[in-house]
């Protein structure tokens, strides 16, 4: 499920579930946060995350029965380590980013993003509600007005429109991430860990109010999140009634 090559002290690391769109289960999620401490491990100075095939990462597998059980952990612990490794992460996204793939995206430090990709987080139409880290994320790297044309406007990102609002760093394929990542290699290590402490430090570790907690706690055990995957099933738009 992850393919793993090096090129010097850059490891790439590749999502390889092109026949789900490189959609993330649990098995992937514990696959990849393991590729990313074996870099880390075997002092590789910069990993780049790709997809296997056109989409980056479809999001979250939601057809598989370990979703709502081990899934949000697995998540959890993959986007904590991607966060918090000691080097830094460059996601070249070479398709589309859709949910849990936007978070992969932007707990990376680095996005290089190809044309045709583009990020979306497609939660409103889903009935959930995603986490304070997700939105303060997204906020600090894309600006307020981009962040909530995605989330609450229910609208993608495109190539173009992520890379004018900062959320891609460059435009450019895997080649051109790995090239880059080679660049990076060069530069001193605690200098680049340093940063990457400092630029996390972005409100997303910040606990949750009580109020935002029972928000969203009431998304994930609401009528409406289970008529959108009843709807999702039968192939139809969801009718959601605020309960």
């Amino acid at each position: 499920m992850i393919g793993q090559t090096r090129d010097g002290a850059v490891v790439t690391l590749e999502l390889q579930r092109p026949e789900r769109r490189n959609a993330l289960n649990t098995e992937l999620c514990t696959a990849l946060r393991a590729g990313i401490e074996d870099a880390v491990a075997t002092d590789a100075r910069v990993v780049v995350i790709t997809g296997q095939g056109s989409s980056f990462c479809a999001g979250a597998d939601l057809s598989g029965d370990d979703f709502a059980a081990d899934f949000p952990r697995a998540l959890e612990l993959l986007l904590r380590s991607v966060d918090g490794a000691p080097i830094p992460i460059v996601a070249a996204v070479n398709g589309p980013a859709v949910g849990a793939g936007t978070q992969l995206a932007i707990a990376s430090d680095l996005r290089v993003v190809a044309d045709g990709a583009y990020f979306e987080i497609p939660s409103t139409r889903l009935g959930i509600a995603v986490n304070n880290w997700t939105i303060k994320r997204l906020a600090s790297l894309a600006g307020s007005s981009a962040a909530r044309t995605i989330l609450m406007g229910g609208e993608r990102l495109d190539a173009e429109r992520a890379f004018y609002s900062g959320l891609a760093n460059k435009r450019g394929d895997l080649a051109d991430a790995q090239e880059w990542a080679a660049s990076i290699t060069e530069l001193a290590p605690l200098a680049l860990r340093h940063l990457k402490l400092v630029f996390n430090d972005d409100g997303t570790h910040e606990e949750a109010t009580q109020e935002q907690l029972e928000a969203f706690g009431a998304a994930w055990t609401s009528e409406d999140m289970k008529e959108a995957r009843r709807a999702r099933k039968e192939k139809r738009a969801p009718k959601f009634q605020g309960r």
